[in-house]
């Protein structure tokens, strides 16, 4: 099936280059759920106007992903053009190019756009091809500053409003080019040497894991071969210290997690959460688009936006349903709705802080599964129960630390129901290999995904009650395993 290229802006009127290699179209016409059965292959060249996170330009990136389709930027670029560390650590893999590039020029800082790929600065495209590389974009800017040397101090996008008239002429020739090609980006190199930080925030008050459990992960790790220390993101700059991470604070997209992330895998480590698994399990329309996609059974899912709202698309949803902002964790950012009235006001509220708002059919059940998942492989099995009198495992809004959180119950993983691991298993085949836990509703002998953690938790005497020491061993050898494989 041949592959579509989809340029996608916000206002088709506006692209007046050649447009015979590219369909056009509108972002939010792209974001209409409806519409991918239209492009089943594609690459998606995402023009929008603002990247930000939750933006419109945002979520192009980040469902065409979901989607299936191959989108420039990406997500995981849209997220480095934001964080300068990222951008000083990828610029020093080029060092020499930057600086064989930019000898004699005067002046303490030089910009340089680089258009599809191209430069159109003579002397400089060895240079614009490298930061296309890092940074797979089809228009961008990289601003460089002098000190004892030439650095790379950031990266950032450009809209189709930025570029001066003066070099459209060329840029139609680039784009010409540029759609008739081939992407490929760039795989970062790998160096280990078995040394282990683990991510932790002593501030925390609900940790993915507490202190006895992060005792005998230490303890695990040290079996198998690794110096093991506790670090917090603070200590960004010491990544290249270590040749794996482990991170053991609750994950963001928006968040200096997700940064030490992705600087650990620029640097070449194992990285669990890697920032892949970060960006996909932390927003909720990525994991109902590609759970979707890949059919695995979730509750019926409604992506919103204020245009449903405005033609009255939202109030026909059947009550009682669930709505969740995009990034919501630990239950918070999701609420119950039972009225006409109240789905429309905490709509409104919701869309002030994102373009798009999950709505799912209400599942009412005793308890959760939380399917614990590494390497592909069932590790754990919980059932967590609803806190007192709520109908969530978290009530947020209780008076007191007992009624906050439900019981749970940890079985070995060949006693729970195989229609439950099943289920988890292929959700978490659409996220990545790593360590995730998977939260399910059993219906009868059927079960629904209600959602993927990329950072699950992992407490002494709840989740580790079955296998005891070994769960923490998995996941040392799991570490170790990554190592001498991306050594060979």
């Amino acid at each position: 099936m041949p592959i579509t290229n989809l340029l996608v802006v916000d206002n088709p009127s506006r692209w007046k280059f050649d447009s015979s290699s590219v369909e056009i179209v509108r972002a939010r016409d792209y974001l209409n759920p409806q519409s991918v059965s239209s492009w089943p292959e594609a690459r998606v060249f995402n023009l929008c106007r603002s990247y930000g996170y939750q933006s419109v330009g945002y979520y192009v990136s980040l469902l065409a992903e979901a989607r299936g389709h191959r989108a420039l930027p990406s997500v995981a670029t849209l997220r480095d053009f934001r964080s300068a560390p990222i951008a000083r650590s990828i610029g020093m893999d080029f060092d020499e190019i930057i600086q064989s590039g930019l000898t004699g020029r005067a002046g303490r800082r030089f910009d340089l756009p680089v258009y599809f790929g191209q430069t159109l600065e003579k002397g400089h495209e060895r240079l614009g091809a490298q930061i296309y590389r890092y940074f797979p974009s089809p228009l961008l800017r990289a601003s460089f500053l002098r000190g004892d040397k030439w650095q790379l101090a950031s990266v950032a996008p450009l809209a189709l409003s930025q570029i001066p008239e003066g070099h459209q002429e060329r840029i139609a020739e680039f784009a010409r080019h540029y759609f008739r090609k081939k992407h490929a980006t760039n795989v970062p190199k790998q160096r280990f040497l078995y040394d282990l930080a683990v991510v932790v925030n002593p501030n925390e008050p609900n940790p993915p894991s507490d202190a006895r459990a992060l005792e005998r992960f230490t303890n695990a790790a040290r079996e198998v071969g690794f110096y093991v220390e506790q670090i917090t993101t603070a200590d960004t700059d010491r990544i290249s210290e270590f040749d794996a991470v482990f991170i053991r604070e609750t994950t963001s997209v928006n968040h200096p997690t997700y940064t030490l992330s992705r600087l650990a895998h620029a640097e070449g480590l194992v990285v669990i959460d890697d920032p892949w698994s970060i960006l996909r399990c932390a927003n909720k329309i990525f994991l109902a688009e590609s759970l979707s996609r890949a059919r695995v059974p979730s509750p019926e899912t409604w992506i919103l936006t204020r245009e449903d709202l405005r033609n009255g698309r939202a109030a026909t949803l059947p009550l009682p349903c669930i709505l969740k902002v995009p990034d919501g964790a630990f239950s918070i950012g999701t609420c119950k709705v039972e009225s006409r009235e109240d789905l429309v006001a905490r709509l409104e509220s919701m869309l002030q802080s994102s373009e798009l708002i999950l709505a799912q059919a209400f599942t009412p059940s005793e308890y959760d599964w939380r399917i614990g998942v590494l390497d592909h492989q069932p590790l754990f099995a919980c059932k967590y129960y609803m806190a007192n009198g709520h109908w969530q495992i978290y009530n947020w809004e209780a008076t007191s630390e007992d009624e906050r959180s439900g019981e749970s119950e940890t079985i070995h993983v060949e006693f729970a129901p195989r229609a439950v691991v099943q289920a988890a298993l292929r959700a978490t085949r659409v996220i990545g290999d790593g360590l995730y836990g998977v939260d399910l509703k059993q219906i009868g002998d059927k079960a629904v995904v209600i959602e993927v953690n990329d950072n699950p938790n992992i407490d002494r005497g709840v989740e580790d009650l079955a296998l005891g020491m070994e769960l923490y061993r998995r996941i040392a050898r799991s570490f170790r395993r990554r190592i001498e494989q991306a050594r060979n």
